[in-house]
């Protein structure tokens, strides 16, 4: 299925039913007195994060959703029903934007969370809500409120823990292929990937983390340049950045320390705070470089991008390394997670005294 990241749709919530105005007529009883219902509350529009979603193509093709409106209240003291409500499935991740004000109105970001996206309109009153010691017989009703309408714009941010970034064809596809059971298009031209991919790195029988492929980057990426500014914001979530370098490109013109800043360029660029993520530099397709000549090559490459970070040394394609890479990662982010969880206590010298 083609990753759709991205949906307009417009939603509305049913209307609520409109009074009634009746009288009870009954045998020997010539004034009854008035008997007439009140109108039934539309139904709702809900959204619930369903994690057996990871696209929104659902809502690339259905963007009207309109939930039923309440029934008319009726006599005999009868009440209209409640309008059907209406459940939208969608992936957890997904941000929910007003359209026309660009306003975030909500994020979906625990499976099963179940959020009121649009409220239906409250029924109206019958004729014996205005029943009262001078007023015998009213004829007065009011009429059901419109339900909440709402033009709305979809967002998804996949959900995951590290993500691979790099140049077109710096192997990313091929890296996330060996180290999980993912499997995304690998060939040996530029741009083949076209949609972010997840994969689950099993690392033990209760221990994994969730990496994302997105596209490949380019010089002028946070401008529009490319494919990766799309799926740049996929980024934003994770807790770890891999940048793979490609250490033999095709073309011997192609400088690698020119590429990886201009990554480093772009990330600041789009979004600072994704610019200072821990970022681990990965070497990859050392399967191309002479034995005898690996050690010189990333020792150089290191001096002149001056990085100061962990340096991984690996093959994708042999998977040469994978292991070291994939342990070393998984430490950082149950570390992570367990600062998360287990924040650290306050010092009680900056605690307010409580004799």
């Amino acid at each position: 299925m083609k990753f759709v990241d991205e949906a307009l749709i417009d939603i509305a919530a049913g209307d609520g039913g409109n009074g009634c105005v009746s009288f009870r007529h009954e045998k020997y009883k010539e004034f009854g007195g008035p008997n007439g219902g009140d109108g039934g509350r539309g139904g709702h529009v809900y959204a619930v994060a369903d994690p057996s979603l990871n696209t929104l193509v659902d809502f690339r093709y259905a963007r009207r959703h309109e939930a039923k409106r309440g029934q008319h209240g009726m006599g005999s003291d009868m009440f209209g029903a409640a309008g059907d409500d209406i459940v939208l499935k969608m992936p957890v991740g997904t941000i929910i934007i007003d359209a026309e004000t660009d306003q975030v109105l909500y994020e979906l970001l625990v499976p099963e969370e179940k959020i009121m996206i649009a409220k239906g309109g409250d029924g109206g009153f019958g004729n014996m809500r205005f029943k009262s010691a001078i007023n015998r017989a009213p004829r007065q009703k009011t009429p059901g409120h419109p339900g909440e309408r709402k033009s709305l714009k979809l967002e998804l941010k996949v959900l995951a823990d590290v993500g691979l970034l790099g140049m077109p064809n710096a192997g990313k596809s091929t890296l996330i292929s060996a180290i999980s059971n993912a499997r995304p298009k690998i060939a040996d031209y530029p741009f083949t990937t076209l949609h972010p991919n997840l994969g689950v790195v099993r690392v033990g029988p209760s221990q994994s983390f969730v990496v994302a492929d997105v596209p490949g980057l380019i010089e002028g990426a946070s401008e529009g340049a490319g494919l990766g500014h799309q799926f740049l914001r996929h980024l934003q979530r994770t807790r770890l950045l891999l940048h793979l370098v490609d250490l033999a490109p095709f073309d011997e013109s192609i400088d690698p320390v020119a590429q990886a800043k201009a990554i480093g360029s772009e990330l600041k660029k789009f979004d600072p705070e994704l610019h200072a993520k821990p970022r681990w530099l990965v070497l990859n397709k050392l399967d191309m470089v002479p034995e005898g000549e690996r050690s010189a090559r990333v020792k150089d490459f290191v001096r002149r991008l001056r990085y100061k970070g962990p340096v991984f040394e690996i093959s994708a394609l042999t998977r040469e390394g994978c292991e070291t890479l994939v342990q070393s990662v998984y430490q950082h982010i149950h570390a992570v997670h367990k600062r998360e969880n287990n924040p650290a206590p306050l010092d009680p010298r900056f605690l307010p005294d409580q004799s």
